[in-house]
């Protein structure tokens, strides 16, 4: 598994862990699909900010499988 700390390593198609904002507290992880990347920068300390297919945006912890 890879950090999603990186831009680069996220695309669209993928499956991640995400912790949505609700969820900062208890680290409560979320899977889905990756739709939109919302973060412009090439890294961020906590995670790519990302929309999932289901309209649910977090930050990326963990990459589940390529696309």
């Amino acid at each position: 598994m890879t950090n999603g700390q990186t831009r680069a390593n996220i695309k669209p198609g993928m499956t991640v862990l995400i912790v949505l904002k609700q969820d900062q507290r208890t680290g409560k992880l979320t899977k889905g699909i990756v739709k939109d990347i919302l973060t412009k920068s090439p890294n961020h300390p906590h995670g790519i900010k990302v929309r999932l297919m289901d309209g649910q945006v977090g930050r990326v912890k963990e990459i589940v499988e390529s696309a």
